[in-house]
């Protein structure tokens, strides 16, 4: 493995497919293609990415700013809900034209359309539903409840980012490209694992940064 990587997404994927050789005896399944992993930016290099929107929508973040980002993912022109709405409005309408009712017992691909018109219905709803949600989250208190309310319903998020998991570092401006890739190839060398020591609970430090405060939303 070489010494430097230009992401941690490259360092990472050289670490799996070393430990892919070493499982396989030194020779990687479908080897001829080398395994690749996609290089995500840390959320606090793009406030305006969904990653970037989760880091940013904190237990602490003001009415006005929760409803701005709800607003920035639901927004007709650059949303990012109503791209995925669209994305799976063009899935269906590829399976559309492959479709072929001449057997009537047998129509995977109109299943496969079912499920994505069905989908696709589900993401029209959820923007309404975004839409209603917004006014109603700007009209929220600032301020936090008794603890004992919160008990009453149940916690929605079940997964935590990448950067959270792994620590989102310095910001862009900060970081040092040449110590970013001696960082990767240390972390994803065979060594490092029987060098590492237990992880430490994660400080804030390791959050990702919060972005300059956005203009008071008007409507």
């Amino acid at each position: 493995m070489p010494e430097y990587y230009s992401s941690i997404g490259e360092a990472v994927g050289a670490a799996m497919q070393h430990n892919i050789r070493l499982a396989h005896g030194d020779v990687a399944p479908s080897s001829d293609k080398p395994l690749q992993v996609r290089h995500l930016p840390s959320a606090s290099s793009d406030p305006y990415s969904v990653r970037g929107m989760i880091a940013r929508l904190t237990e602490d973040s003001t009415p006005d700013e929760v409803a701005g980002i709800i607003e920035e993912v639901n927004g007709a022109l650059v949303g990012a809900l109503p791209e995925l709405t669209e994305l799976v409005a063009a899935a269906a309408d590829w399976t559309r034209v492959r479709l072929d009712f001449d057997d009537p017992h047998h129509n995977p691909t109109f299943e496969t359309w079912t499920r994505l018109a069905a989908a696709y219905g589900m993401l029209q709803d959820v923007r309404e539903q975004l839409e209603v949600a917004e006014d109603g989250v700007a009209a929220c208190p600032a301020e936090r409840t008794d603890p004992r309310h919160h008990q009453m319903v149940n916690v929605l998020r079940t997964r935590e980012l990448l950067g959270d998991v792994l620590g989102a570092g310095a910001t862009p401006a900060d970081r040092n490209p040449e110590a970013d890739r001696q960082r990767a190839a240390r972390t994803s060398s065979p060594q490092a694992a029987t060098q590492r020591t237990p992880p430490t609970a994660r400080t804030a430090e390791g959050r990702a940064s919060t972005p300059p405060p956005r203009a008071t939303r008007t409507r």
